[in-house]
């Protein structure tokens, strides 16, 4: 067996009503006085007042944070860290999606620590500790709960990730019941997102080990078995926590063993044309997984019982299946990304090699060419 390590939020509470309780965890961290980390349309839907509403009747003065937007820019964090030092917060707790859980990472480190946001982008850039945090997922999709990584936007099409040990969380929290009001087209978004991450994981040709591979085939069987459900039946409690759990376990895999040319390919499309994360996953997971069929296709097999499947096409087949029967983009050209633009998204694409170099099949710009052309 390979050398390996593996690392995880520091205590998980998985249930219904979970994030009603919030002040416990609080009493444990020490936590007196939270910033609670969310974005407009949580607080718009009224999802956050239940949660923020028990703090404060547990005697926690919360100030609340709201103003996280998808792919946060850097002065969202900036103005959280600004209120929160103004407000003289001990702790923090994000509800919401991966942005607002990412914001919530940096903004507990920042307020500890001597460093500039600028200083902690890299891997293990961060120096020192961070306030107590609490991370509540409202979609089942990022796994961001339990992920030492956070994505900042930096430019008009730019992005950059800290990624540290210490912006994993003391504990995450899985509350089904907040997932319950998710949009169908949502649900299927994230829910593929959750999927790329754990067949990414079982496939990663760097620290690859036997708890991330149990971890993604238990989080793939869940994702596969419920999000069809999830989508056409919103409001099936049993459904939602399977896929808030999949999805947590999928985060924890990958964020042991480190997901490759799927994402690599689908960052570009979300910084050209602010196709959600999840969907720039999708469009483009079928053609990659057939690129990298040469290399990984007995991998891919051993998943495929997992969707009803018996060989590597055939999980891939199920895999579109998924796509169809939940209503999404197929292609690109269904997704109106110009063809022209292709040669320019596969240049961009060769940027990635962080997630590149994970991939078990290599990747030239030629193969991300010809892998964005068979996506569309």
């Amino acid at each position: 067996m390979k050398d390996f390590s593996f690392s995880t939020a520091g205590c998980i509470e998985s249930g219904a009503g979970s994030s009603l309780k919030l002040h416990e965890q609080c009493a444990r961290l020490g936590i007196t006085r939270p910033l609670l980390v969310t974005d407009p349309g949580l607080v718009a839907i009224g999802l956050v007042e239940a949660p923020l509403e028990a703090l404060r009747a547990n005697g926690l003065a919360s100030v609340l944070y709201d103003q996280v937007r998808e792919d946060p820019p850097e002065s969202v964090i900036l103005e959280a860290v600004e209120l929160a030092l103004a407000e003289g917060i001990d702790g923090v707790i994000a509800i919401g999606g991966g942005s607002s859980m990412d914001v919530a990472k940096v903004v507990a480190v920042l307020l500890r620590s001597e460093q500039s946001l600028a200083d902690i982008y890299g891997v293990d850039q961060v120096s020192g500790s961070r306030l107590p945090l609490v991370l509540v997922p409202t979609t089942a999709g990022t796994g961001s709960e339990v992920t030492p990584v956070a994505v900042v936007t930096t430019g008009e099409t730019t992005k950059a990730g800290v990624s540290s040990r210490v912006l994993l969380p003391d504990v995450a929290v899985l509350d089904p019941d907040l997932t319950l009001g998710l949009p169908p087209r949502v649900t299927a978004m994230t829910g593929i997102d959750a999927m790329v991450h754990a067949i990414e994981a079982y496939t990663s040709k760097h620290k690859k080990n036997p708890l991330s591979d149990n971890l993604a085939r238990q989080a793939l069987g869940l994702l596969a078995g419920n999000i069809r459900t999830a989508v056409h039946e919103g409001s099936n409690r049993e459904a939602r926590a399977n896929m808030l759990l999949g999805a947590m376990l999928a985060g924890q895999a990958f964020a042991n063993a480190p997901v490759a040319a799927v994402h690599a390919l689908a960052y570009p499309l979300g910084g050209h044309y602010h196709i959600p994360h999840g969907l720039s996953n999708s469009l483009v997971l079928p053609a990659v997984l057939r690129f990298n069929m040469p290399e990984a296709g007995q991998m891919y097999a051993a998943l495929a019982p997992l969707l009803g499947g018996t060989d590597g096409e055939s999980l891939v087949s199920a895999l579109e299946a998924i796509v169809r029967d939940t209503g999404l983009p197929a292609t690109l050209s269904q997704a109106d990304v110009p063809e022209s633009d292709l040669p320019m998204l596969a240049e961009d694409a060769m940027q990635q090699q962080r997630l590149l170099v994970n991939n078990p099949r290599e990747v030239t710009q030629d193969d991300a060419l010809e892998i964005y052309r068979a996506a569309y």
